[in-house]
């Protein structure tokens, strides 16, 4: 980002350079330079070169009006673009990579210069996350369908239903959470407002058909107090979890859910309360803690945590079905 900046500001100086030039005050080869070149043309950079004097410049002087940032603006701004639309950022944000740049083109000469020395200083480092690499085709078409209200229909495979299945959609929202984008809409399959990880739509058809969103429609109302994005029928689960001191304060130090309430223990331990809509997805959670945590109630949770613990246990006590392969 740093040496982008660099050459962006040179580029913008007005005289123009030759490769080699840029090259020698970058300190990178003329292979680099190229590369750079290209990958600020990729992100809508006006670069010109003067085939009289062989030399590259930009048209323009700026890309974006002035605006009277102040260095923590705009030093947010650059590394919210450059981190969420990088290779490890977000899907379907790389234009905010661009975005970044052009943002630093606007910005007055000593301004840039202060920011191009500690915006590498700063890194955002996200969850794992599904790269989606196959889906920015349907993530788009799902916008596009959701500006026009219209219908659409997706192919879907679905983990719940064993196998691919075809539903009418109108489409509310499109949600990033954690590791994926999905989108939430009425199907007419299951007669109800649905959740479809837009990694496992298959095909999307955008319909004649149009809709309208209901006013009632809210996604905290839908989401209810879903430990994460499925909310399950029937009432909520006051959900109470015992931490051992090993994990207690990591496990205080975050804000899991809106409705968590924390009570630590004389011995270090933490009692974890929080209500959720439905309790399987809560379970993984717990399970990523091993022995360090133990579900005080209710009941229900206790049995089904029992219930997959002891087939874990079974599964680690007989020999692996086959030996790793290298």
């Amino acid at each position: 980002m740093q040496r982008l900046i660099e050459l962006l500001g040179l580029l913008q100086a007005g005289k123009g350079h030759s490769v080699k030039s840029l090259a020698e005050i970058c300190h990178v080869s003329r292979r680099t330079v190229f590369r750079d070149l290209e990958l600020l043309r990729q992100a809508g950079v006006p670069i010109e070169f003067d085939e009289e004097h062989r030399r590259y410049q930009l048209s323009g002087k700026c890309f974006l009006p002035p605006t009277n940032f102040t260095t923590n603006e705009a030093l947010t701004l650059l590394i919210l673009c450059h981190e969420l639309g990088g290779k490890t950022g977000v899907p379907f944000y790389a234009a905010a990579r661009s975005a970044a740049i052009k943002l630093m083109s606007s910005l007055p000469e000593k301004l840039r210069k202060h920011l191009s020395d500690i915006t590498d200083t700063v890194q955002i480092q996200l969850q794992p996350r599904n790269p989606l690499d196959d889906s920015e085709s349907v993530y788009q078409q799902l916008i596009e369908a959701i500006g026009q209200r219209r219908c659409v229909r997706i192919g879907y495979d679905s983990l719940t239903e064993w196998g691919l299945i075809s539903t009418k959609l109108s489409p509310y929202r499109v949600l990033f959470s954690r590791r994926s984008w999905y989108v939430i809409g009425r199907s007419t399959l299951h007669k109800a407002v649905r959740t479809f990880n837009v990694g496992r739509v298959t095909q999307v058809e955008v319909l004649e058909d149009r809709y309208e969103i209901p006013p009632r429609f809210k996604m905290e109302k839908y989401l209810r107090n879903a430990w994460h994005l499925i909310p399950e029928p029937g009432p909520d689960s006051e959900v109470v979890i015992r931490f051992r001191p090993l994990v207690a304060r990591n496990v205080a130090e975050v804000l899991w859910h809106k409705t968590q309430r924390l009570h630590f223990q004389e011995d270090g331990s933490l009692d974890f309360h929080v209500t959720v809509s439905g309790l399987n997805e809560i379970s993984w959670w717990i399970m990523g803690y091993g022995d360090q945590a133990e579900v005080l109630r209710p009941a229900a949770l206790r049995q089904l945590l029992a219930r997959r613990t002891l087939a874990m246990a079974m599964q680690y006590n007989r020999e692996p079905a086959e030996e790793a392969t290298t």
